[in-house]
């Protein structure tokens, strides 16, 4: 069979402009792609990369005629891949629609409609293997465990239900030779950039766990993974770092650090292989703190950026998250990582019900803290979350279209042009912490182009958001 899975391009330009910045690999269609039996043909086409997807799309359904459509969905992107899947419906008639991807995990009943064929929930890889193995052999799709089928047998109480997710060395390598590695780069955080080099490296995306044991309230994964955290052999994550191309890698676990001793295993054998490469992970700040040592043999083999949940300037706001770590942990782990020449990507959260007042003090706390990669986003609880039960009745608007982290949902407190005012006054202030604005740093003429473009374009995407209502 032929088989094209498709990466969907984002509508709002507050993701589009981010794309100037970080750019990421496809690794959940290379994952799905892996698990396809032999025998079969696949492509992956990323409609990220192209100006005009419909048309892209559209074009390569008429000239594959393929017999599977698999396509991934985060809940930002629900309505796009509804209006995909129809497209695909009259353009390539004959063809079998798959949808997959977070939300088709925790929330499959929004595609229980004429569009999709099935519904793949979870981890993938098994599942969608077992479709193409229906498909082939001319079987129903119905009895696959973890793919529902939309129609009149949609049986709401197993929608309800969260897949288990299986141990994840179970599942095969990604296929990364189903992209071209230099469309997919990331700004590259360090506290000593090596000079005239590209602050836009490639870089390769990389999974060393799934998982997390805490249980913030925004978050979905604790609930997904039962709040364990399932590591997968560090033999074989290296074995798959070996074979990356590319010198740049961040991970992309929910957290990397939660086990330290698995941490440092993985990075024992980088040690023993002589593996050079550069790492980008994210932690808590309380991992930092308890395990110095950790993140000092990390740093010896090349680890560049951590990324920190901070989220606010307040303990009092920290502890309606459900963070479990104070403002002066954060204020320690930040400093400790900075000690080690490990530049910290500072990430906070602003709610729907901040006044003027609290920007001020949220905007005076960025501007005290040592530097840093500052991002700044909307609490946007996951569906699915704790949080997002208690809230889900209060939004506004449509809950997927503007679900992107940088659209309060729930009605704010401050009129909604004033609040974006406020919040592209974080960004740009956080701009101004980051460690690459030292006049040491000598970049490379197109980067500083390419940074004030993607920057410029963000900011007036960011102060524009207001009219996405």
């Amino acid at each position: 069979m032929k088989i094209l899975l498709v990466k969907p391009k984002a509508r709002l330009q507050t993701i589009r402009k981010l794309g100037g910045l970080i750019f990421l690999e496809p690794l959940e269609l290379g994952y799905v792609a892996a698990a396809v039996p032999e025998g079969h043909s696949v492509e992956i086409l990323d409609l990220r990369l192209a100006r005009n997807p419909d048309r892209i799309f559209r074009a390569r359904l008429k000239s594959l005629q393929p017999d599977l459509i698999g396509i991934s969905s985060y809940t930002h992107e629900v309505t796009k891949v509804i209006e995909l899947a129809g497209l695909a419906r009259k353009t390539s008639p004959k063809s079998k629609i798959v949808i997959g991807g977070h939300h088709a995990t925790v929330l499959p009943g929004d595609f229980n409609r004429p569009e999709f064929d099935a519904i793949v929930r979870g981890e993938g890889c098994a599942p969608f293997h077992d479709v193409v193995q229906c498909l082939e052999k001319g079987n129903t799709l119905s009895h696959i465990e973890n793919v529902m089928i939309p129609g009149t047998n949609w049986s709401r109480e197993e929608a309800e239900e969260l897949p288990l997710y299986p141990a994840p060395d179970t599942l095969p390598e990604p296929k990364r030779n189903l992209w071209n590695p230099e469309d997919y780069r990331c700004f590259w955080p360090t506290m000593k950039h090596p000079q005239w080099q590209t602050v836009f490296p490639k870089t390769a995306l990389l999974r060393t766990s799934f998982g997390c044991c805490m249980n913030c309230n925004f978050c979905v994964i604790p609930l997904l993974s039962r709040r364990t955290h399932m590591p997968r052999d560090p033999e074989k994550v290296v074995d798959e770092l070996e074979k990356i191309q590319q010198d740049h890698v961040y991970f992309c676990d929910d957290e990397t650090f939660i086990d330290p001793g698995h941490a440092q295993r993985i990075a024992e054998a980088i040690q023993r292989r002589g593996i050079n490469k550069r790492y980008f992970a994210w932690a808590r700040s309380t991992t930092v703190n308890r395990h110095p040592d950790l993140f000092k043999l990390w740093r010896s083999i090349g680890l560049d950026c951590v990324f920190l949940g901070m989220e606010a300037a307040t303990n009092e706001q920290l502890d309606s998250m459900d963070k479990h770590s104070t403002i002066e942990e954060n204020q320690q782990a930040h400093q400790a990582l900075i000690n080690m020449d490990i530049a910290v990507q500072a990430a906070f959260m602003v709610n729907a019900d901040y006044t003027e007042k609290d920007f001020n003090v949220l905007c005076d706390y960025i501007e005290k803290i040592p530097p840093a990669q500052v991002t700044s986003t909307v609490f946007t609880p996951s569906p699915g979350s704790t949080a997002w039960h208690e809230e889900k009745d209060k939004y506004i608007c449509h809950p997927y279209d503007l679900h992107d982290c940088m659209h309060p949902l729930t009605r704010t407190k401050i009129p909604l042009r004033k609040f974006y005012r406020h919040f592209s006054r974080v960004a740009e202030i956080g701009g101004k912490r980051n460690p690459l604005r030292n006049p040491q740093t000598r970049m490379m003429p197109r980067d500083i182009f390419r940074i004030i473009r993607s920057v410029s374009g963000y900011s007036s995407a960011l102060k524009n958001a207001w009219k996405d209502f």
